[in-house]
């Protein structure tokens, strides 16, 4: 699998508090041994117990661009707060990093209904600074796929495919069937999407086995997966 794929915009480090001990530096070394080309860091936002602090969020913009040949982006995975589609980092923090991934997590939230979650998404969409949807396959979080997409469309946003909850030790409940479903509409619609590792700490960066997978069954082409070209996926979120 190394060097099939170029980037991966969805992982976290220490300053996420959870599930894992590696630095910047780790993440980096671990991507150059994938063989990656661009790496993005997400860390969880402050909701989130012992999530990245807004000091860390501000002080992103003065990380380096480049390290070990590889292109970085500094992100956040931003917590959905409410079923209005709240976010628990201001638009004074968002407005200065490279992307933002939106996404549901349990406290934070609670769980609602298909039309609540997916409204809560459709909501954050609406925020000028979100790039990504964040794991919305998570079973404890059902949505309407279809809805969602035609949103995403709307509001040129990305959807990801989520390797960690497709993997078989995966905590989000049977994440396959809307995967399944949100790939055949990319593949109907001509439209992209995203695979994420969702890698804490080292080990999964660049993963997208399980990914990769279900885009197969779905019979995606290459084109709509924006990470086989680095340069695609700089182009995407340069347009949000």
């Amino acid at each position: 699998m190394s060097g099939q794929y170029e980037a991966d915009i969805h992982t976290h480090t220490i300053a996420s508090g959870h599930g894992s001990c590696a630095t910047i530096t780790d993440m980096v070394k671990a991507a150059k041994a994938r063989n990656l080309r661009m790496l993005g860091i997400s860390d969880h936002g402050p909701a989130t117990l012992g999530g990245g602090r807004i000091s860390y969020f501000r002080n992103l913009k003065y990380a380096q661009r480049e390290r070990l040949g590889i292109k970085m982006l500094y992100g956040a995975e931003a917590n959905i707060i409410s079923h209005g589609g709240h976010l628990d980092l201001g638009d004074d923090i968002l407005k200065d990093l490279d992307y933002v991934i939106a996404s549901m997590h349990q406290p934070t939230v609670k769980p609602g209904s298909v039309e609540e979650n997916t409204e809560a998404y459709i909501r954050a969409m609406k925020n000028p600074y979100v790039s990504v949807i964040g794991h919305c396959d998570d079973a404890n979080f059902p949505v309407d796929p279809f809805r969602l997409f035609a949103a995403a469309m709307e509001n040129h946003v990305l959807l990801e495919i989520n390797n960690s909850s497709l993997s078989p030790e995966g905590y989000r409940g049977d994440a396959k069937y809307t995967d399944l479903i949100l790939l055949n509409l990319s593949a109907h619609f001509d439209y992209p999407v995203l695979f994420s590792s969702d890698s804490h700490g080292t080990s999964h960066v660049g993963d997208f086995t399980y990914a990769s997978d279900a885009a197969a069954l779905a019979k995606v082409p290459r084109s709509l997966i924006l990470n086989y070209s680095a340069k695609s996926l700089l182009s995407f979120l340069s347009e949000k």
